[in-house]
């Protein structure tokens, strides 16, 4: 699956995101891309129902307890948790998923979670760490996004 980078760009766009899959645990990726997403200085909340708070901030069990409107949401389970979540995301009337995925293994990318996000109008982004994204962008991630554009998996914005 391609990633189109004017996608990425709208997202990260947005300003009030969630992270499902958030975690306590510093060696996780989702307690990673959570702490980066805030110190980006972007409103972000953290989703674990194994988890009350995540680096001190209140976490919620599921994508509709968060009280307060949420733009997007960065999906850091697996696969097969991930049309759980999109499905949360359709009935909240959220527009924008990211559905990472990282170095091996499908992530949280499933044919079934890209396919509810399209049939209902939500902007996608299927496959791709966000990390690779946010500036200053880090040379592990930088060096990631440079063999993605080698390999024809992340089209340059036009």
């Amino acid at each position: 699956m391609k990633i189109e980078e004017e996608a990425v760009h709208e997202f990260l766009g947005q300003s009030h995101l969630a992270v499902v899959g958030a975690s306590n645990n510093p060696k996780n990726l989702g307690n990673t891309i959570y702490r980066e997403l805030r110190d980006h200085e972007y409103q972000v909340v953290p989703v674990n129902p194994k988890a009350v708070l995540v680096e001190g901030d209140q976490c919620y069990s599921d994508v509709t307890s968060i009280p307060d409107a949420i733009d997007g949401v960065v999906v850091i389970v697996g696969g097969g948790k991930s049309v759980d979540v999109v499905r949360a995301c359709v009935q909240r009337g959220i527009k924008y998923v990211w559905l990472f995925k990282g170095v091996g293994g499908p992530g949280s990318v499933s044919d079934e979670a890209v396919e509810l996000c399209r049939e209902h109008g939500i902007h996608v982004v299927a496959g791709a760490c966000p990390l690779m994204f946010l500036e200053p962008v880090g040379w592990f991630h930088r060096a990631h996004r440079a063999v993605r554009h080698l390999n024809g998996s992340l089209a340059k914005a036009s």
